[in-house]
């Protein structure tokens, strides 16, 4: 059912405050129910108090962009509608916006007219979208439910559902790891959403490498009120929040080593201990940790704790790198494309032959997050009904394959020994899902010699 105007809370987040109470002011004689708040930080608090229907934020903000506030409602809030408003030109930044949740953007100075249809739209889109997971869960089961975003069928990504589907239904903790922008966090959700015992409580999580120990420490554990400057009143860190329901503690390997020891004093005993206070409160969540990392790798550096390691390294999911499954590139494109139409009502329905050659034949370093990217942009700038590969980054149309060609007898055409050895490896890399342990030993070399020969090939010598 949809929401009318009146019923809708719309939330502004701006830290202009004059500015937030300006559109407050011209939302309410549209009709809708409208407050401000002065941060990201500030939104998050009002959502665990009170959700909202539409959150309209500012871009540019101190401590937590208007993007990273996406990313944290997407995850937190996803019946929630963000709309972002930046800058003129600034197609980059909304565009991030966008693929990191956003439901729209609009150019300041805002108008009103155009504001008043976005959040008509954003409600009734959203309206839609929970009538169609009412029916979906009438009538689908969960598995279906929970992997349907995991877009792909090559073999790599049929053994990770075979996987998921096998873990979800224990309570072991799990370390997902792979590349950035594999997908771990839509990894850990499925397994979330796939256990009969957890799917109704809360996911929490975390990125264990986006602020310090300290205030870590405060945000996991939770704190007793005067613990610190700000703490004015007593608050449950995320082991408490999850309640019987799953936190993901990701980008665990960036976490610093001090607070390593205390985590694994948690995992140990199940219970936590707030920042300034003595009691122990024990906590029934399932742990997930994700990580980019070589974890093995940092352990031997004196990076990671080692018993901490195995302690989380009870069930390990590995996330192929696209380059691995490049027979779900373009079934992931087109996936991207129909997002961008069913949000943005463009008129792109699909890739030209030229521009899905370009596609297929790309490594892409920042895997599935980059190609999302990419198709975004593209569709932006796209004026047909199909993107072609002049709508494609640059670096695309400059990209040099790493495939090994050893038949061609042309001068020009033929490697440096470094540059061989650099292609070998990745393509080796990619054989094997990206998994480090088992191409360093078919290689025939350890795990930290990978990383030397990944570095970009020498330039071949300009003597004759």
């Amino acid at each position: 059912m949809r929401i009318t105007r009146a019923e809708a809370k719309v939330l502004v987040v701006d830290d202009a405050e004059d500015d937030a109470l300006l559109l407050c002011e011209v939302l309410r004689k549209r009709g809708f129910t409208a407050e401000p708040v002065l941060s990201a930080a500030d939104c998050l608090a009002y959502m665990r108090r009170d959700p909202v229907d539409v959150v309209v934020t500012d871009i540019q903000m101190p401590n937590m962009s208007g993007v990273e506030l996406c990313e944290q409602l997407y995850r937190r809030y996803p019946d929630c509608a963000p709309i972002v408003l930046t800058g003129y030109g600034q197609l980059d930044t909304a565009i991030a916006a966008m693929r990191a949740g956003a439901y729209d953007f609009l150019t300041k100075p805002v108008n009103g007219d155009m504001l008043e249809v976005a959040i008509d739209r954003a409600l009734e889109h959203f309206a839609l979208q929970r009538e169609v997971k009412r029916l979906s869960q009438a009538t689908g089961t969960g598995s279906d439910r929970a992997l349907e975003d995991m877009i792909g069928e090559s073999a790599a990504m049929r053994e990770l559902r075979r996987m998921i589907k096998k873990i979800a239904a224990t309570d072991a903790t799990v370390l997902i790891h792979g590349e950035s922008g594999t997908g771990k966090e839509m990894v850990a959700t499925a397994l979330h959403r796939m256990s009969d015992r957890r799917k109704d409580e809360p996911l929490v999580a975390i990125n264990c490498g986006a602020m310090p120990a300290s205030l870590l420490e405060s945000e996991l554990f939770g704190h007793v009120a005067g613990a610190f400057t700000d703490a004015k009143s007593a608050r449950d860190g995320l082991f408490v929040q999850a309640g019987n329901g799953t936190i993901l503690l990701d980008e665990i390997g960036e976490m610093p080593l001090e607070m390593q020891a205390k985590l694994l004093r948690v995992l140990q005993e199940r219970t936590v201990r707030h920042v300034g206070g003595d009691t122990e409160i024990p906590f029934n969540a399932r742990i997930i940790v994700a990580t980019n990392r070589e974890l093995e790798s940092e352990v031997e550096a004196g990076r990671f704790r080692e018993d901490l390691f195995h302690r989380i390294n009870v069930v390990s999911i590995h996330v192929p790198p696209l380059r691995a499954r490049t027979g779900d590139i373009l079934m992931l494109a087109n996936a991207f494309i129909q997002r961008v139409a069913n949000r943005r009502q463009s008129f792109v329905r699909g890739v030209s032959r030229k521009a899905a050659q370009l596609l297929v034949d790309y490594d892409w370093p920042g895997n599935v997050r980059e190609l999302e990217n990419c198709i975004e942009r593209a569709a932006a700038l796209c004026r047909g009904e199909e993107i072609d590969a002049d709508a494609l980054p640059r670096k695309l149309l400059e990209h040099k394959s790493t495939r090994l060609e050893l038949s061609t007898a042309s001068p020009a055409e033929l490697l440096t020994l470094d540059e061989m050895q650099h292609r070998y490896v990745r393509h080796v890399l990619a054989a094997v899902g990206g998994n480090k342990t088992q191409a360093a030993h078919i290689l025939g070399i350890d795990r930290r010699s990978i990383y030397r020969r990944l570095e970009p090939s020498r330039q071949q010598s300009s003597e004759t």
